[in-house]
């Protein structure tokens, strides 16, 4: 039987240079597409999925993030007296349960590896989900609930992944597959940041990851890989031939927001999609354009 996923960690640790000076003093994770910080999505996008606990691996100068996911009494408070109801359920409906939430500190840049390694003590011996929050997904349904549906087919690790042109795959972890039928590949191997040459697909993995706790196991040996990094790609690649291992190719459209570029695209892309901007962003457009 698929034991369900019901946690999810969120390793919003990284210093966010290339988003400098914006990021000096704001986690890039708070950093909003048109109105709503990229974090934000990534917890509805679990939510949205079925996830209960969410678990945010942070480091210093993230206490924004833990405020964000709080009350903020005297601004609803406010809003209330205003009567501004529709803004005041913005912000409380984003609020996971009391107790739902988790925050533990990733002292050390080490790797994405490590900061996966880092939330063990709240995963215990249950499948979990990892996100990344500046991978923004626009989908429907949502990508991790894409992967949650799979998931209770196939079991194992399971992870979203999109072709990349080969020039890329330096950039990436990237599937080595040995079969693939309709959306699902299974993999024989990973390999991380591959250099173009010797990459043995284009399949690239993104931020959205289901995981059996195997793969601590891995990750306990510290082992470093490409970058000098404990890489939880390498820790997922010695799992394979312990659980099955899939790559899906999720349905959506995804944004680097780890990149100028990619912001900026998803801002335009998001506010296209809202009734209230859509007309007034298009015209903006045409006068640059």
């Amino acid at each position: 039987m698929v034991k369900p996923v019901k946690k999810a960690v969120f390793p919003v640790a990284g210093l966010g240079t290339r988003f400098l000076p914006a990021t000096k003093a704001l986690p890039k994770e708070m950093l909003p597409v048109v109105d709503k910080p990229l974090i934000q999505y990534a917890v509805e996008e679990a939510r949205d999925a079925g996830i209960e606990e969410f678990i945010l691996v942070t480091g210093r100068g993230k206490t924004a993030m833990e405020d964000h996911f709080d009350h903020a009494v005297e601004l609803e408070q406010t809003l209330k007296e205003r009567g501004k109801m529709e803004a005041l359920k913005e912000i409380l409906d984003c609020l996971p349960g009391s107790g739902r939430v988790y925050y533990t500190r990733q002292q050390t840049p080490l790797g994405l590896g490590h900061a996966v390694w880092c939330a063990r003590s709240f995963i215990h011996d249950e499948p979990f989900a990892v996100l990344l929050a500046d991978d923004l997904i626009m989908a429907e349904p949502g990508c991790l609930k894409q992967m949650v549906d799979v998931y209770s087919q196939v079991g194992g690790n399971l992870v979203a992944v999109e072709n990349v042109p080969r020039e890329m795959t330096g950039h990436y972890g990237i599937l080595d597959v040995a079969q693939e039928q309709g959306g699902l590949a299974r993999a024989k191997g990973l390999v991380e940041k591959p250099d173009p040459k010797v990459a043995p697909s284009t399949l690239s993995i993104i931020g959205r990851y289901i995981l059996q706790p195997e793969v601590f196991r891995h990750l306990d040996r510290q082992d470093t890989g490409a970058g000098g990094e404990i890489q939880l790609t390498d820790a997922m690649a010695r799992t394979i031939g312990e659980v099955p291992f899939h790559g899906l190719r999720f349905k959506g459209k995804r944004f680097d927001c780890g990149s100028k570029q990619g912001y900026i695209e998803a801002n335009v892309a998001f506010a296209l999609r809202r009734p209230d901007l859509a007309e007034g962003v298009k015209a903006m457009l045409r006068r640059y354009v």
